[in-house]
């Protein structure tokens, strides 16, 4: 399947709010296209216009989801402390040695944090693969406008790309991780919970394997990018309401 209908799937199956700032591959496309066009008729000027084009919304789109990545990763961190937060409070408050010890409301308000964390690393996973997806588009593109007008003519922006196209994805990484141990770690008080717990294990395993894949994908992408063009990479919660009975 071609990438332009991959990336159309990945659109369609993400967060809503995520849709639009996925990258603009069809209008790039189109652009190369011109370009391509314009050299073998032999127009300059045309295909001046074209390219001056071409790389003004491939900046817009690189600054696009560069901001959304870095916005979404600063919230991760925030949403990271605020579940950890409320996880203290549980326990402080009706834990086995907290100043309402309460099991029942314990079981309750661990099962909404568990569910909380499963769903936050979730959101994590559609973050990298959001990255992942960007770069792929982005290196396809950028191999499009190399093949089709021969070769890269604006190395130092081409630099730029590629630092802003290997994104840092190693914080939330490490946040995933230590949602999936914290998740592990809220063992179960009886078997229904074990049960549940079972499920949101299983979950979690299949969408950190994922992670890693798209992760290893990018980076292989990346190193790809690099090579073939000469170009070295710049060196929520609230406090419980449970009441106990």
């Amino acid at each position: 399947m071609k990438f332009g209908k991959l990336l159309k799937q990945q659109v369609q199956v993400t967060l809503p709010d995520w849709r639009d700032k996925f990258l603009s591959y069809k209008q790039l496309k189109m652009l190369v296209r011109l370009m391509q066009a314009a050299a073998a008729l032999n127009g300059s000027l045309e295909f001046g216009k074209a390219e001056a084009v071409f790389f003004y919304l491939l900046n817009s789109e690189i600054d696009k989801f560069k901001d959304f990545f870095i916005d979404k990763e600063e919230e991760f961190i925030i949403l990271h402390k605020e579940l950890q937060q409320r996880n203290k409070e549980v326990v402080d408050l009706f834990g086995p040695n907290g100043s309402q010890p309460s099991e029942t409301c314990y079981k309750d308000e661990m099962t909404k944090l568990r569910k909380e964390m499963v769903d936050f690393h979730g959101e994590m996973v559609h973050l990298v693969n959001y990255s992942n997806v960007n770069y792929t588009g982005l290196a396809k593109i950028l191999k499009k406008y190399k093949k089709r007008t021969g070769g890269f003519k604006r190395l130092p922006f081409i630099q730029k790309v590629l630092e802003h196209l290997c994104f840092t994805t190693d914080l939330i990484s490490k946040l995933m991780k230590e949602f999936e141990s914290k998740i592990s770690e809220l063992f179960p008080i009886d078997e229904e919970i074990e049960r549940a717990n079972e499920v949101i294990m299983l979950d979690g395993e299949g969408i950190f394997k994922n992670t890693v894949e798209a992760l290893l994908t990018s980076q292989e992408n990346c190193v790809i990018l690099v090579k073939d063009n000469s170009v070295e990479p710049g060196s929520g919660g609230s406090t419980p309401v449970c009441k106990p009975t």
